[in-house]
Formats: structure tokens, C-alpha cells, sequence
């Protein structure tokens, strides 16, 4: 299907379906499940909220809110439900059958987004993994219609129970093979590693909040032409380029990596870690904020578990808080540099506008100011210790 046909193509109407069980920061509107769905090619047509001390065992959300469901369902002609917390594969299985509609979570639409916006090899062989890993444990779904075989309760080896073992066997064996393949492609990316390292090149990652801003960023920054939208998970695949810092009179290597997310699906962490090793190995990240979001403490705070999963946590950051046009007059910053507190500790922040280039040239100066101030005191890699700060 060509990118016009896909636009073009009618979206399936599905309902969504949060739970608040008094964590903090649930999202009420469902905004992000919502934009995750579009993202998606689905079209969310309803939505549903409700509150719970603790999921049901059977149905997530008791038996009374699941009838609920199914008639606001069949109101509004959604042929899907899409919850925003992660289900059990029995609560999955047990809503699918009281709702008579496909059920899936949030998970699952996460992994759906990056299998349809994945590019590079090493991208496709990355969410392949993931979907393997997230669909081994579901595997009691797609063998319902054995169930009448299978004899009274308790009973064991009947054709069900075959066919479940036979199609693990045939998930196991194609997560071995994934894997196998990955391990020869971060072989690769370790071998340009040390080569950029041999090259004594200092190494900076825009890492943040999917949809953040990253990407039109980096274009401003090195005049490059990676794909940037205003969508979830625009970038999946790691892009690097040279950018030249005059200032500081040399290139440092520049790279644009796919975008954090609340509740990011665990095996999507691992199965990226090659991706998110550019992270991992930078002498600095670029962590960008949208600015114009009112929820960006939060967003800030996700980036910082998920950096942390990695081990990127200690890596030095500079906060740059984009989409300054976006902000309203009575909002925006008296001073576009100043200073903020992340972890308990302070760093420098700098507001821009990626898509005006507000802002920019300053952002500019200041990778040159930590450039120069790496090279008069320690080797790149070692700025754990180091303030952002000009000398």
C-alpha cells in the first residue's frame, strides 16, 4: 500500500478504556492512548474511564463496567477496544469473549505503531523481537476453537494442548534466530563505535518524550532531512550525522534516536537496546522537552526511568525545551537560558524553537562551550562530573 493509499484508507472506529487505580498521572482524557490510536490508522470514536482499587482478575475491570463497554461499543460502532494498561492474556481472553470484539492493550498498539514505522534492517529485526517475546505469551488466544477437545478440567495432552506446544516451539525458535541476528548487527554498530572513537569524536544523542520535537532538531542542526512529523514514534531508527560546531573549531557526531514514552513496553526496551546503546555510549544527551506541553514534568520524569533502564542515567544531559512557538505570550520564559532541577542536581536549559530556529544559535554555542570545556579537562565519555557550563 503506497503512504497516499494508507492516508487515504478509512479508519476502524475503536472505543478506549482507561482504568484509574489512584496511580499518579493518569490520564484522564485518554489523550495519548487517543494519538497512539490515530497513530495507529484506528479512530477513536468513545471513551471510557473508571476507577478501581485493583484490576479484576477475570476482566480487568469487574463484570458490571464490562457490559458497559460492550454497550457503548455497539453505540458508537467500534469494532475494536483498546485499553490504555497493559492485560493479562486471560483478561484479554476473557474480555474478547464477553465483548464479542477484539481487545488489545497498550502494549500492543506500541508494538503495532513500531512495526509499521520501522525502516532500517536492524529496526525491523528489533520489533520483530518484540512482537515474538509479546506474542509467545498470548498463545492461548489463538487456540480457542480447540478448547471442546481438550476434555474436563484438569486434563492434559489433548490436540490444544499439542498445537499450543507446537506453535511455541515455533515462536521459541524464531526469537533464537532474531536474536542471532541481532547480535550480529550490534557487532556492526559496536565496530563504528570504536571507529568514531578511535577518531577521537565526541558524541551527542537527542534523546526525550516521543513527539518532543526531536527530529525537526536535528534537521535544524545539521541541515539534514530526517523524517520529522507531529506524531507519536515519527523516528524508530537511529540516525547520526556530523555537525560542525565552529566555535569549537571541530565535528562532533549527532544522533537522533527514537522517542521515550510512558509505560514503554519492557521488551521493547530490550529488544532496542542495540538502538538505544547510541544513548548509552553519547558524552552527552540532548534531552528535548515540548515545551508547550502541559504535562512535560512528567514526560521529563519517563525519560529518566527509561534512561536509567538503560544505563544512560549518569551520562551528562543539557534540557533543551523546544516548541517555544507553540508556548503562549503569557507563558513564555523571561529568559531563554537558565537552570533546572533534574534528579536533585542542577543543568543548564535552553528554550528553542526548532521549527522558527528561535533559539538555535545559542543552543549552538553552548554544545561548542561543553566541547571546549571537555577537551581542556578530561577525555569524552568522562563528563559524568562535569556542569554544563561555559568555562
Amino acid at each position: 500500500m503506497s503512504s497516499s493509499d494508507s492516508i487515504n484508507a478509512p479508519r476502524a472506529p475503536v472505543l478506549l478504556v482507561g482504568v484509574d487505580f489512584g496511580l499518579p498521572h493518569f490520564d484522564s482524557d485518554l489523550e495519548e492512548l487517543g494519538l497512539l490510536a490515530q497513530t495507529a490508522g484506528l479512530e477513536p470514536v468513545a471513551r471510557l474511564t473508571c476507577k478501581r482499587k485493583a484490576p479484576d482478575a477475570a476482566l480487568f475491570v469487574g463484570s458490571g463496567k464490562a457490559d458497559e463497554i460492550r454497550t457503548l461499543a455497539q453505540m458508537h460502532g467500534a469494532v475494536e477496544v483498546l485499553f490504555d494498561q497493559s492485560l493479562s492474556p486471560a483478561q484479554q481472553r476473557n474480555l474478547e469473549r464477553h465483548l464479542e470484539l477484539p481487545v488489545n492493550d497498550r502494549t500492543l498498539l506500541i508494538l503495532e505503531i513500531f512495526a509499521q514505522r520501522a525502516r532500517s534492517h536492524e529496526g525491523k529485526l528489533q520489533v520483530e523481537l518484540a512482537r515474538l517475546q509479546y506474542l509467545s505469551t498470548r498463545l492461548v488466544r489463538r487456540w480457542t476453537h480447540l478448547e471442546r477437545q481438550r476434555g474436563g478440567i484438569g486434563a492434559r495432552g489433548g490436540p490444544g494442548e499439542t498445537q499450543i506446544e507446537l506453535d511455541r516451539r515455533m515462536i521459541n525458535d524464531a526469537v533464537k534466530r532474531t536474536k542471532e541476528r541481532l547480535v550480529k548487527v550490534k557487532r556492526q554498530r559496536s565496530t563504528q563505535r570504536r571507529q568514531r572513537e578511535r577518531r577521537d569524536t565526541f558524541n551527542i544523542s537527542l534523546v526525550g518524550y516521543t513527539n518532543a520535537g526531536k527530529s525537526t532538531l536535528f534537521n535544524a542542526l545539521v541541515k539534514a532531512r530526517a523524517y520529522a512529523a507531529d506524531q507519536l514514534f515519527a523516528t524508530l531508527d537511529t540516525t547520526t550525522r556530523q555537525l560542525y560546531l565552529g566555535e569549537a573549531g571541530r565535528s562532533v557526531s549527532l544522533s537522533d534516536t527514537v522517542g521515550f514514552i510512558r509505560d514503554l513496553p519492557h521488551g521493547l526496551v530490550d529488544a532496542f537496546q542495540a538502538t538505544l546503546q547510541e544513548a548509552v555510549d553519547a558524552d552527552l544527551l540532548l534531552h528535548v522537552v515540548d515545551a508547550s506541553n502541559p504535562n512535560f514534568p512528567e514526560q521529563i520524569d519517563q525519560v529518566q526511568r527509561v534512561l536509567q533502564e538503560i544505563g544512560a542515567a549518569d551520562i551528562a544531559q543539557l534540557l533543551v525545551f523546544n516548541k517555544l512557538d507553540a508556548v503562549s505570550p503569557e507563558q513564555r520564559p523571561a529568559t531563554l537560558q537558565d537552570m533546572y532541577e533534574l534528579d536533585g542536581r542542577p543543568v543548564d536549559r535552553l528554550f528553542v524553537s526548532a521549527r522558527t530556529g528561535e533559539g538555535v544559535d545559542a543552543l549552538r554555542q553552548k554544545l561548542a562551550q561543553t566541547v571546549l570545556v571537555a577537551q581542556a579537562y578530561m577525555t569524552p565519555g568522562d563528563l559524568t562530573e562535569l556542569p554544563i557550563q561555559a568555562p
